[in-house]
């Protein structure tokens, strides 16, 4: 199979699991990511579908970014948000629209599921090496102005979203706090593993 071919699909396939990791993480109701939290109680408040907001804080992000960089905006990470807002209304609209979790083992099981999903479809995504999402040029900027180590800018990232979700009203919660913590290592475990099978 040509390298191309592979390449999108990874990038492709990635995003569509990733997709059913944050919406796993929603209707878990213990609280989902602080940026996916943000899109969930923007929704709420405004209207609107959840991957639509995902699409516009991706767009607000690309402008911000340009911005701190002074460079023009990478246009070409639309692809990836506009995606992935698709992809989390497929599953949140269609798949799971009457799902109503109140169980609380069955919202841990639901919650450590996604969060795992989540580990599994960023480490497929980054094996195409194409646009990188928004917030984690957020992240990158971060790093240079403020000269911070790579983790402190990803966790200020996280803390501009967590204060936005909580002024919005967003689901923050005991799985805002695992996502958070257990993202990194599970995108390190899963990305070896996806880039042999992705190599074949």
């Amino acid at each position: 199979m040509p390298t191309i071919v592979r390449r999108s699909l990874s990038y492709v396939i990635g995003l569509f699991i990733l997709a059913v990791g944050i919406t796993f993480t929603i209707i878990s109701n213990l609280g989902a990511g602080a940026w996916d939290a943000l899109s969930v109680g923007l929704s709420a408040r405004f209207g609107w579908t959840v991957g639509t907001w995902v699409i516009l804080i991706g767009v607000i992000l690309i402008i911000i970014n340009a911005l701190l960089a002074w460079a023009r905006p990478e246009i070409h990470s639309l692809i990836t948000v506009i995606l992935l807002g698709y992809f989390i209304d497929f599953w949140l609209l269609i798949v799971f629209q009457d799902i109503r979790l109140t169980e609380l083992p069955i919202q841990a099981a639901v919650l450590l599921l996604g969060v795992t999903i989540m580990g599994l479809g960023i480490a497929t995504y980054l094996q195409a090496d194409f646009a990188i999402i928004p917030i984690d040029r957020l992240m990158l900027n971060l790093k240079r102005l403020f000269r911070l180590r790579l983790m402190g800018a990803k966790t200020l990232a996280e803390i501009i979203a967590l204060i936005a979700a909580l002024f919005i009203g967003g689901p923050i919660g005991i799985g805002t706090i695992v996502v958070t913590l257990s993202i990194g290592p599970l995108i390190q475990v899963f990305f070896k593993r996806v880039k042999k099978i992705v190599s074949i």
